[in-house]
């Protein structure tokens, strides 16, 4: 008898794409860095400032998606810790220095402590009761805002906020402003990147996904989830003490439940978890709000209340959700 050798299953070879996937996102922010880095030389000066607010309130939601998106802890106070750094910035740049980056780094500390101070509360509840919990810390803080009139103005705001300088020189026009904002958030940014990639960032997409199994498995959870709570209200502080260089007014509506509501509003829009899909979140709730809304006769918020419905239907995993589609 003869024996037939055994046939070989034929071998496919599928092109590589893994690699070319894998730096399509970095290739694609490193385009709109460099058209955000020269749009003050195209647009008029409410262009390049509607830029600015975008690119103050984009840095919020990225400080509230890592909380909601990578951690999973909902929250409705997170301005709270916007408006601490703003109004932290305003005061240093009034009574000591307007600096480049004094009031920035203070602002950025003052959302971490005021984070702190009550992290330590919020991060023992879950769920609806977390989400409750900021709810209220959030509304405390802008009722103390209110009624502390001696240090932030009250009702009025903190006015008179010297615009920010380098060196001895004032940046007063609207392009210098931007290309500060600009580079404050691109520095934000790739920090809540770097820390949401790293293996302090995968416990928490652990302790977010299955708490129980991460405890069991010996996490601290409660000890990574106050971590993370004060990082973002660092994240947040640092935002708001760019918006108080860009407005140079501080009022307390910045920290309320209104501006809480449109940073987690942009977060679901861009897509949680993402980092950058809450930027093209904010981008729209501003663009809404304050270029569009006005034409509206009033009804902007109407607007962004059909986007967001449309959105839920029709995006459930925000407008990130359309690359994650095309990359499976």
């Amino acid at each position: 008898m003869t024996r037939t050798a055994p046939s070989e299953a034929p071998v496919t070879v599928e092109p590589d794409t893994t690699r070319s996937r894998r730096w399509l996102t970095p290739a694609i922010l490193a385009v709109v860095a460099v058209v955000l880095a020269l749009a003050p030389m195209f647009l008029a000066p409410f262009a390049t400032s509607t830029l600015s607010r975008i690119l103050v309130f984009g840095l919020l939601a990225v400080s509230l998606d890592l909380l909601v998106g990578v951690s999973g802890l909902p929250s409705l106070g997170h301005a709270a810790y916007f408006g601490i750094g703003a109004y932290a910035a305003g005061w240093v740049s009034i009574n000591v220095t307007s600096a480049i980056p004094a009031p920035l780094l203070v602002g950025a500390v003052a959302g971490a402590v005021g984070a702190a101070l009550t992290g330590w509360i919020t991060v023992r509840a879950h769920g609806v009761f977390f989400l409750m919990l900021t709810l209220a810390i959030g509304e405390l803080l802008h009722q103390l805002a209110q009624t502390w009139e001696t240090v932030t103005g009250g009702a009025n705001g903190m006015a008179g906020i010297p615009p920010a300088r380098v060196g001895s020189e004032p940046l007063l026009l609207s392009g210098y402003i931007y290309w500060y904002v600009f580079a404050a958030f691109v520095v934000g940014f790739v920090i809540v990147w770097i820390v949401s990639r790293s293996p302090f960032g995968a416990a928490l997409r652990g302790i977010r996904d299955n708490e129980p199994r991460m405890r069991a498995l010996g996490y601290p959870t409660r000890i990574y989830k106050y971590a993370v709570f004060v990082f973002a209200g660092s994240i947040a502080g640092m935002a708001g003490a760019l918006l108080a260089a860009q407005q140079r007014l501080v009022t307390p509506a910045d920290l309320g439940f209104a501006t809480a509501a449109l940073a987690l509003l942009a977060v679901i829009i861009g897509g949680a978890g993402t980092l950058w899909g809450p930027v093209l979140g904010a981008a729209l709730v501003i663009i809404i709000r304050d270029a569009i809304g006005p034409s509206l006769d009033g009804h902007g918020a109407l607007l962004l209340g059909l986007v967001f419905i449309a959105v839920v239907y029709v995006l459930p995993r925000g407008a990130a959700g359309i690359l994650r589609r095309r990359r499976q």
